[in-house]
């Protein structure tokens, strides 16, 4: 009985371990954003919430601990480097990761989605979705509703795979390098582009995350910026022989990823007057 009752302790013990893992990176200046946020994650499936912030005992004092698993202390170098200890930092056993923004959310059951859809795909490095865009105050803007087109385009156009809501074995990222923290905007794209080189990005046809369209995001806020570096990587890993000649490309796809990021702006200030 003894034995027994041992095996049924290991048993629970293992069952008790997360297979995925969430890091949020905050500055804890959206408070209400990043409940939301957390809640979200806990609505998603089960998995390890991991907090990097540079707040860490504001954080922990003002945020009911129900809603995460972990903080750790966000270290110099911007915010990929953030993401970058904050998945490092995970605990061992866990398999499957990804960031998510203090200001946006995942769909209810979206991780549970996503685990199964790796479990069931081996040679995918990552598996993605669709995207919902909101306001400030929760307004829908639109549907990132790319599907498995973007996973081509983001080479030699805009880049439309969600990375929000999206997950990825972390043994692949392991084996890319993880996020480059040169990068001050356009890291994920660099990141789907070194993934995509190891396994496939697996497409699923369901909406697994919410990004909020503010003035506040980092990507909206940068928006020059952002397309900009993303401009950069996509020169970086074309063939050789294509990265001269891109130049001829380049410039009308920055201005129309632009164009829309600004009719995206003007509906989202119209919906929220």
């Amino acid at each position: 009985m003894h034995y027994l009752y041992l095996s049924y302790a290991l048993l629970g013990t293992n069952m008790l371990k997360h297979q995925t893992g969430i890091v949020v990176p905050t500055l804890g200046s959206r408070p209400d954003y990043l409940v939301e946020s957390l809640q979200s994650i806990r609505n998603a499936g089960d998995t390890f919430t991991l907090i990097v912030t540079p707040r860490k005992e504001d954080i922990a004092s003002n945020i009911d601990p129900a809603l995460y698993d972990q903080i750790v202390a966000e270290p110099p170098g911007g915010l990929a480097a953030a993401i970058h200890h904050g998945i490092t930092s995970l605990p061992e056993e866990i398999e499957y990761v990804n960031w998510l923004g203090d200001d946006d959310s995942l769909a209810p059951g979206s991780i549970t989605r996503c685990l199964h859809e790796l479990q069931n795909h081996p040679s995918a490095s990552l598996v993605y979705g669709m995207c919902e865009y909101i306001g400030p105050n929760n307004e829908p803007l639109w549907t990132n509703r790319s599907g498995k087109y973007a996973r081509w385009l983001m080479r030699c156009g805009p880049q439309l795979v969600p990375q929000p809501g999206s997950l990825f074995r972390r043994s692949f990222y392991n084996q890319v390098g993880g996020l480059n923290p040169i990068h001050k905007w356009a890291f994920d794209l660099d990141l789907l582009i070194k993934l995509s080189r190891v396994g496939r990005l697996h497409y699923t046809p369901h909406v697994l995350a919410s990004f909020r369209w503010h003035d506040g995001s980092l990507s909206v806020g940068g928006r020059d910026g952002s397309v900009s570096e993303a401009s950069t990587i996509r020169r970086q890993n074309l063939p050789s022989m294509l990265k001269a000649p891109s130049v001829l490309w380049e410039w009308p796809i920055r201005q129309t990823i632009l164009y829309a990021g600004k009719r995206v702006s003007r509906r989202s200030a119209k919906l929220t007057k």
